[in-house]
């Protein structure tokens, strides 16, 4: 939607925006619109069929759009206590799944390792990431490692995840 140039990205915002609040999103369980403005997005041809049906509904009796008003405020709360609610719901069938395919390694200072390098410099199908052997210097208890390289004696801390027995 940019041009090559890319100076007319500002003029593309109000798209851009446009079209991330519209659909529907899964964590919030409804669109990102209608959790702040309280009802759907309409596009400009719904929007001005849409007001004429109102005027000619309410026929502009003011005591009647003020109790539409307050309900749907009402119904914003309703809104935004839902869209928590699924977003928490979201997080912990997250939190569940990334947790059952952490696999637990254990680790003893002076053990030797391979370390998988997710930095892929010379990609290829059948060369092997992982690199070592490294000698594992000191364990911390929140997951990361100091990794002392055997040949440079360089010690350097990585994620217990990125290592495997050697």
């Amino acid at each position: 939607m940019v041009n090559p140039i890319r100076k007319d990205w500002s003029s593309r915002l109000d798209e851009a925006l446009l079209a991330y609040h519209m659909p529907f999103k899964t964590p919030l369980g409804m669109s990102p619109f209608k959790l702040v403005y309280g009802k759907p997005c309409l596009l400009p041809v719904e929007l001005e069929y849409k007001t004429f049906w109102d005027i000619k509904k309410l026929n502009m009796n003011l005591i009647v759009t003020g109790h539409k008003r307050l309900l749907q405020l009402n119904e914003m709360e309703e809104f935004q206590a839902q869209a928590y609610e699924n977003v928490k719901l979201y997080n912990e069938k997250t939190k569940c799944w990334h947790d059952k395919r952490i696999m637990l390694r254990q680790f003893d200072p002076g053990q030797s390792v391979l370390f998988n390098f997710k930095l892929k410099l010379f990609p290829s199908k059948l060369k092997s990431r992982w690199a070592g052997p490294f000698e594992v210097a000191q364990v911390y208890p929140h997951g990361a490692i100091d990794v002392k390289d055997m040949k440079t004696r360089v010690i350097f801390k990585v994620n217990g995840q990125c290592l495997k027995h050697y």
